[in-house]
């Protein structure tokens, strides 16, 4: 029989989720001995994109996703519901400011990728051999002027249909699993 389990995941969001700290998911990264993996969300504020963010972000192995605390959607049932259950998986860090983390994230070695439509280059000249950190912007408006101006590099992923741009779930999955496919290659280029 098909169960519903709604009611026990809208229980888990209100009594047992909690947010983690930058420090966690620094952690996170040194406990797994890997170079930092981390998704930094700028204004998401569909929660079903935000629950899907964090199901493509831990699927890819990440070691956390950064939110601002205003002007986002906030970890809650449908989050939960939408990311299979993987925000329960993921360290999640709620910030005041996401331009100060950022800057906080580059003091250590972190290489910031910010997705835009008017990137300098495609997404897949990234370079993920070092810790990086990659921006996902809003759904209507994409990365602030501001945050996109913290970043050390713009990337796009080019168009080749009548539409100008992805739902920012896709265009965050497309990323993430860039940075994953460019690791596993190069491991197994070290190895031969």
């Amino acid at each position: 029989p098909n169960h519903n389990h709604q009611g026990v995941i809208a229980k888990i969001a209100r009594a047992e989720f909690h947010y983690a700290s930058l420090e966690d998911i620094f952690d996170e990264a040194r406990r797994r001995n890997e170079n930092l993996l981390v998704a930094i969300l700028d204004e998401i504020t569909d929660t079903h994109n935000l629950g899907a963010i964090i199901r493509s972000a831990e699927c890819a192995g990440f070691h956390g996703v950064i939110i601002p605390k205003h002007r986002s959607a906030e970890i809650n049932a449908t989050v939960i519901k939408t990311s299979a259950g993987a925000a329960l998986h993921t360290r999640i860090a709620q910030v005041t400011n996401v331009t100060q983390t950022i800057d906080t994230l580059k003091k250590q070695n972190v290489w910031i990728y910010g997705a835009v439509m008017t990137g300098e280059k495609n997404y897949d000249t990234m370079d993920s051999s070092d810790a990086v950190g990659i921006v996902i912007g809003s759904e209507g408006n994409g990365i602030r002027k501001l945050v996109a101006e913290h970043c050390d590099f713009l990337v796009k992923i080019p168009m080749y249909g009548k539409l100008n741009s992805l739902n920012a779930s896709v265009a965050a999955g497309i990323l993430f699993f860039e940075v994953i496919r460019q690791r596993k290659n190069k491991k197994t280029s070290k190895a031969d």
